[in-house]
């Protein structure tokens, strides 16, 4: 009979229901659950399911769902941050399991793309392979993709995958480019040819454009209305392209950015000539791409004594440059801008260090030291960091103390970091694509598996471990946490014996 109660006492005042609700809407949790001691009227009305809803809407949990979807949205809201605060736990301490998503046939692995969970391969084979991390089937990829038919002879090698969630596109060394749809099946969809070797290669995170860079020329291909691929935009570049990116939530033609050694362009069909940024002498060590904005870096001679290396940041609506961060005498080798928190870079130098930049401020707001090469792949969150060397050692950093959490390290450089909030997937892919040995003839299939690369998959939601994934014996029933557990999912491994 509470729940029908038309007045609400608030002291001396009697108001209506609708009114009290209006007003407890300005309340945070904790004053909820104060107010709910007041009085059983004053319970029935914290409690209101529109309420908990909202504030469960507010911090980001269930955005998805309707407010019929839950019985009880203060039972669903405390369960989301139960399994945030677990989640970010097993992060901090490395509990969980790591898979490697691996392709026996003794191949090299050549370029890896990752894209919601869905991992993208291309190896020396030609072949390329999907997995899909999210449903812990690891034994069998979700795609085998096969090339377009072509020659006699071995299938070139694969120069560049890219995936989003609805395309995924390889290069091949050759020069042809084949788009496959993850929602049509294993045949390609879309295929075109170059006359010489790519160098770059670019997919819309959100779209289906893709821009491809061979010798002195950038190219655009994106679906119509009707499907029918087409080419919007063929653009000649002055020198070769070392980056290109295709800017994510652009509507109408597709507006691509490219850096070739020390000019920047910014292509777009009606004006295909725009010159971003152009400094004779400093070439663009790295970049990426937001919606609004281009981050790069640069590097200097160091006859400019007064201008070291830096990060610019360039506003692609105005054209202008907003900041300049970062000071340092080494490379910037990769910045990380789409996937950072807003107002915040991260970027990977060759003086070994990570730094997390206040794009506001302009200064570096945290700044960390632990590789023993230079580090080639970065991204961040809200809380921690995620960095790649060289010498193949993957870091996790908490970001507010600045500090290592835990480390991995594999043979190869890493090439790729891709993580969210419960999974984390690495790629380490080595220099050489033709590795050379005393047992090993120029067509010997067989290689030995040091000289592949591997692609690790992290997992650390522990309530979501599947008992057939990589080494079973090894999933410990050991449940106190006051041990020494460093190692992922072996703290004492023949508990279950």
């Amino acid at each position: 009979f509470q729940n029908e109660i038309n007045e609400v006492p608030f002291f001396d005042v009697q108001l209506p229901y609708e009114l009290a609700l209006k007003i407890f809407q300005y309340l945070g949790k904790a004053e909820l659950g104060r107010c709910a001691q007041v009085s059983r009227t004053w319970k029935v009305l914290a409690e209101d399911e529109v309420l908990w809803y909202r504030l469960c809407q507010e911090e980001g949990y269930l955005l998805d769902m309707s407010i019929s979807d839950h019985s009880c949205w203060k039972l669903a809201l405390k369960n989301c941050r139960a399994r945030e605060h677990m989640l970010k736990t097993n992060w901090k301490n490395r509990v969980g399991a790591v898979s490697q998503l691996r392709y026996e046939p003794g191949r090299v692995l050549c370029d890896v793309h990752c894209c919601d969970g869905v991992v993208m391969a291309g190896y020396t084979s030609g072949e390329v392979r999907l997995w899909d991390t999210r449903t812990w089937d690891y034994t069998a990829p979700v795609l085998a993709a096969v090339a377009g038919p072509g020659g006699a002879g071995a299938p070139p090698h694969v120069s560049f995958v890219r995936i989003n969630s609805s395309l995924a596109v390889a290069a091949y060394e050759d020069g042809t480019v084949s788009v496959w749809s993850l929602l049509l099946g294993q045949e390609p969809i879309h295929h075109f040819q170059h006359n010489q070797r790519i160098q770059a290669l670019a997919l819309a995170p959100g779209g289906s454009a893709v821009a491809t860079a061979s010798g002195f020329q950038v190219r655009v291909e994106s679906p119509d209305d009707r499907g029918f691929w087409q080419t919007p935009g063929t653009f000649e570049i002055q020198k070769l392209v070392n980056f290109l990116n295709l800017v994510p939530d652009v509507t109408g033609s597709p507006v691509a950015v490219a850096a070739a050694e020390d000019i920047v362009y910014l292509l777009k069909a009606e004006d295909p000539g725009r010159i971003l940024h152009s400094v004779y002498g400093q070439p663009v060590t790295c970049l990426d791409v937001a919606a609004h904005e281009a981050a790069f870096g640069i590097k200097t001679f160091g006859w400019l004594l007064n201008e070291p290396n830096q990060i610019l940041l360039y506003n692609l609506e105005t054209n202008q440059c907003v900041t300049k961060v970062g000071s340092s005498i080494g490379d910037f080798s990769c910045v990380n801008l789409h996937s950072s928190p807003p107002n915040m870079l991260v970027a990977g130098n060759k003086d070994r260090r990570v730094r997390v930049f206040d794009v506001r401020r302009g200064a570096a707001a945290c700044s960390v030291y632990g590789h023993q090469l230079g580090v080639s792949a970065v991204r961040m969150d809200d809380w921690k960091m995620v960095s790649g060397g060289e010498e193949g050692l993957v870091c996790v950093w908490d970001q507010r103390m600045a500090a290592k959490l835990w480390e991995m390290h594999s043979r190869h450089p890493v090439r790729l970091v891709w993580f969210n909030s419960h999974s984390l997937i690495t790629a380490n892919i080595p220099e050489e694509k033709n590795p050379r040995g005393s047992s090993i003839t120029e067509d010997d299939p067989s290689l030995h598996r040091k000289y592949r690369g591997v692609i690790y998959s992290y997992e650390f939601s522990v309530d979501q471990l599947a008992v057939d994934s990589v080494l079973p014996i090894c999933r410990s029933s050991y449940d106190e946490l006051t041990g020494y557990n460093y190692n992922i999912g072996l703290a004492v491994p023949y508990d279950s014996i």
